[in-house]
């Protein structure tokens, strides 16, 4: 399979710009991909396993506290929610995956709209898939990758919780990644090694989303939301 995804700039080019984030406001939630915001801006996805540290990471990257709520009960995102990011493009927080604390129809039900926002929403730039670096390959995140594929759905990994392991136990687990993905893939997708605790890999993944919103901007072709 081959991988949907975005080139970006490496540390310390010419091009490498950090964007900086200057407003984080929430916009809306709800369970409906025809209510989410009509405005033509670009949207960057974020999903996970329950207790991956989404929340957390979002916080990060927005500079805020309390933008996405954190909660040491997993599963508490249930709805989609949009935030729009320096008034140019939305920062889209879904809802875990996994073993949240909810019930069976719940799931179902987040499932439903998870998968019409990823295979409708015409706004959807990228997706991040975020899995916690501390554990091996996880069944549910590699078959959520592989579905993206499928569907033609361009993301990246974003590997979290990176200050709880030493550097080289950092590169033995994404080198098991890379090994088991390239099984089936013909490429990587695009990853970042991230922490809400140190801010790892933050001007990194906002350099990513800065890039590809400057490519979209100075595009001559039609973008295909608009």
């Amino acid at each position: 399979m081959r991988s949907c995804l975005h080139g970006s700039p490496k540390e310390g080019s010419k091009n490498y710009i950090i964007m900086q984030i200057k407003t984080a406001e929430f916009v809306i939630s709800n369970q409906l991909v025809e209510k989410c915001p009509t405005n033509k801006l670009p949207e960057y996805a974020f999903i996970g396993r329950s207790n991956v540290g989404k929340s957390s990471l979002i916080n990060m990257i927005t500079n805020q506290k309390n933008l996405a709520k954190t909660s040491g009960r997993p599963g508490k995102t249930q709805l989609i929610n949009h935030f729009i990011i320096n008034k140019e493009w939305f920062l889209v927080d879904l809802p875990g995956y996994g073993y949240a604390r909810v019930s069976k129809s719940a799931k179902k039900t987040f499932q439903k709209f998870i998968t019409a926002y990823f295979r409708d929403r015409k706004q959807l730039i990228s997706a991040f898939v975020l899995v916690d670096i501390r554990h091996k390959p996880q069944p549910v995140d590699l078959a959520f990758m592989q579905w993206l594929g499928e569907h033609s759905v361009p993301f990246s990994i974003v590997f979290t919780k990176a200050d709880k392991l030493r550097p080289k136990a950092i590169e033995d687990h994404i080198e098991i990644y890379k090994n088991i993905l390239l099984e089936t893939w013909e490429e990587l997708p695009n990853y970042f090694i991230t922490s809400s605790t140190n801010y790892a890999g933050k001007d990194a993944l906002l350099n990513y989303i800065h890039t590809i919103n400057e490519d979209l901007n100075n595009s001559t072709d039609r973008l295909p939301f608009q």
